[in-house]
Formats: C-alpha cells, structure tokens, sequence
C-alpha cells in the first residue's frame, strides 16, 4: 500500500492555492492515472465551496474526510468515485473503522510545511488521529486498538453524503451511494441512551474560577485568563465566537445597552447567524477589570473598535487555538490546585475538560437555577427549545430516574 499524501491544504490556503507552490503535491498529482487529477478537482471545488459558506471548523472536518476518503479511493479501492455503489462506501467505512497502523498518526500535525518559498507535504502527517486521553499519563498509545466513535463514523458519513450531493447538483456522479450506504453500515449504532452533559460541579467551577483569579491576581498577563473563562461560562459561548474569523472580529463595541439600561453582546454564532445574548450584571465587575488592565474605560461604547480578547504582542483578535491554549492553562493549573485540597477523583474532570465544558456548564446551572427554558434557549442560539430540553434538560429521563430509585433488591 502506498504511504498516503495530504492533498488539501488550510481554507485560507486553499482559495489562492497554485499547485506550482506545491511541487511535491503537483508530482504526485501527475504521476499518477488520469481520473485521480480528476478527483482531486473535483475534492477542490467542492471545498472552495464550503469555505466560502461554511465556517472554519466545518471546512477542517469536510476537508479531512474528503481527502481520506480519495486516498483510499486512489491507494486502496484503486477505483474512481463516480462509479461507486453502495457496496464500495460500506467496503471503505470498515477501512475507516479500522485502518492500518501506517495511517494513524499521534499527533497534530501540519499537512505542509513552507520552505524556500514552496509548500512541502510533511512526511510526519497522517490520514487518522490516535491521542491519549488528557488524563491519562503516559501519552504512548497503541494503535493497533484504534476504533473511531459513533460520532465520528457519522460525521464521515456527513462529509461524504455532502460531497456526492455536490457532485450530483454538478452533473458528475448520478446517485448518492453514501447515502444509501449509511442505513447499512454494521459499525453505526442507533443512540436510545441518556446522553451525559460534559460539564464542571460547582466545586469544580469554583476551583477553576478561583484560580483564574489567583493567576490574574499574581500576574497581570493571565488577565485575559480570567476574563476568558468568565465570559465563556457566563454568556455560553463557544470558543469560536470569541476568536477572530475571517468574516467577524468581535469587538468590545459589541457590547451593548438598551434603553432600560440592560446589557447585551452581540454575537456571530453557529450557522452564520447573528444573536444577542443577555448579559448579567454579576458579569460587569469582570468586563471592567479586564478593561481597566487594558487601559480602556469603564464600560464599552457602542462605536467601540477594539479587540473582544487582544493579543499580548500584536494587534487584532486572536484566534480560537490560541484562546484554548489560554483555557487550558487555567484547567492545568485549577486541576493540580483541587487534587491537593480534595483529592484527585474530585479534580479528575477539571485534567478531562474542554473549552466547550464552560458553555455546558453555564448552562446547566443555569437550568438548575429555574430559568425560563426559552430564554436559556435564545441565549444559546438554539434553534428550538426541544434542543436545549434534549441537550441539557432531558426531563423524561430525569423523571425515569426518579421513578427508578425506589426499586428494591429484595
């Protein structure tokens, strides 16, 4: 089996690619039959097109399963696209439940590295990923026990259902056999479970945010930290809409008040849409401080240009790697601050966690608190109340447990 090849660069990358840059990409390009150039083509428009419409993250995970799946089209089915049936999909959907070792990788890597003027294929980057838990210590794992998640099987079938529907608005392919094939996939599971809200304690809460305050309290620079982990938590928000995107730049001006002097952030938010989000006043003592750090006024104005969260060094936003980086450092530093005082099966979610853990956790307090399910709703930018019931309600299940607690053994 040939060593795979990254074919698709990053999106901002990919709208000014020139296969010129990419010698060892155009050489493999070319070496190779007719119809894979083909593909490849085709792999690049249908990804121009999401970039220009989807956001950064749905890009990344289109343009990681496209290009997985034409290398096996190339390497392993030896067989052009357009002439797979449904048979071939479920053929490449036990591939990508268990691929061969040689293409797992443990680590992210970059697809191409600049060098002399030229974008050069990094021998070291891999079609699939095998980490190691966060918690776990030793980060050496084996790969042979590789085997994808439920939502990660879905989500290629996602990708590639996508992509043959492109195709097929194209006039290229004549059916949609992933489609088909996804109702047959043996590896695909129907999901009936009571789903588990990663989310913090309010212990665990406490801890994080106490030592966000600590670390600002000692060193100024960890301002940001602070600020960070209380706005994410507090108004619900993905990392994303806090970081600089190629079509919004969130700004302190996009804090607002009405006319009854209530505040309000505006926010670009999942699906490209525009939401406004309500925002406490136990909020403001932290919006100020991290202003009065930034020399700015007490509160913003409505024509205020600067950055939501600015860079140390530089100038603009940042980006949403850079603002995890930042989350993290807080996680680290609260997990090893609870394991000393409660122990470490207390602190053992705080090693666990994720960025996305503050808006769950903000909203489920939230919940817990009696708040209206609509507004929270609205707040989250949920389409309908039934996801955030679904989400983080689940009342049926919490009255099947209720019902369920008084069953005897004897």
């Amino acid at each position: 089996m040939s060593k795979p090849q990254p074919l698709y660069p990053t999106r901002a990358e990919l709208l000014d690619m020139s296969l010129n840059e990419y010698p060892q990409l155009s050489d493999y390009l070319g070496t190779q039959e007719h119809w894979i150039r083909t593909h490849w083509d085709w792999g690049n428009e249908f990804l121009r097109y999401i970039g220009r419409n989807k956001s950064e993250h749905t890009y990344v995970r289109f343009r990681n399963e496209v290009e997985r799946f034409l290398l096996w089209a190339v390497l392993v089915k030896d067989m052009p696209i357009d002439v797979f049936k449904k048979s071939d999909v479920l053929e490449y959907a036990d591939f990508c439940w268990k691929p061969p070792v040689s293409w797992i990788g443990t680590a992210n890597e970059d697809r191409f590295i600049r060098e002399n003027g030229v974008f050069k294929s990094n021998l070291k980057w891999r079609p699939f990923k095998m980490q190691a838990p966060k918690s776990q210590q030793d980060k050496t794992v084996d790969k042979k026990k590789y085997q994808p998640s439920q939502q990660t099987l879905s989500a290629t079938f996602t990708a590639i259902t996508s992509f043959y529907r492109y195709l097929m608005d194209e006039d290229i392919t004549p059916g949609n056999p992933a489609q088909l094939a996804k109702k047959d996939c043996r590896h695909l599971i129907a999901v009936s479970q009571v789903s588990e809200v990663k989310r913090l304690s309010e212990e665990q809460w406490q801890h994080l945010l106490d030592t966000a305050l600590e670390m600002a309290n000692s060193n100024s620079n960890y301002e940001r930290n602070l600020f960070l982990v209380a706005i994410l938590k507090t108004l619900f928000l993905r990392i994303s809409e806090v970081s600089e995107r190629e079509s919004w730049s969130p700004t302190m001006g996009h804090f607002w008040q009405d006319e009854s002097d209530n505040w309000w952030l505006k926010i670009f938010g999942k699906g490209r849409k525009i939401r406004d989000i309500t925002v406490p006043q136990d909020f403001l003592p932290y919006l100020e401080r991290y202003r009065a750090y930034r020399n700015l006024s007490y509160l913003p104005t409505s024509n205020e240009r600067s950055p939501l969260i600015e860079k140390l060094r530089g100038q603009g936003s940042m980006s949403s790697r850079h603002l995890s980086r930042l989350i993290q450092d807080v996680f680290e530093q609260a997990y090893i601050r609870m394991k000393s005082s409660v122990g470490p099966k207390k602190a053992q979610k705080l090693k666990e966690a994720s960025t996305h853990w503050l808006r769950h956790t903000g909203a489920s307090m939230e919940i817990e608190r009696g708040r209206a399910l609509k507004d929270l709703s609205e707040d989250l930018g949920h389409a309908s109340m039934s996801t955030t019931d679904t989400i983080y309600v689940q009342t049926e299940h919490k009255k099947r447990a209720d019902s369920g607690k008084s069953r005897k053994v004897k």
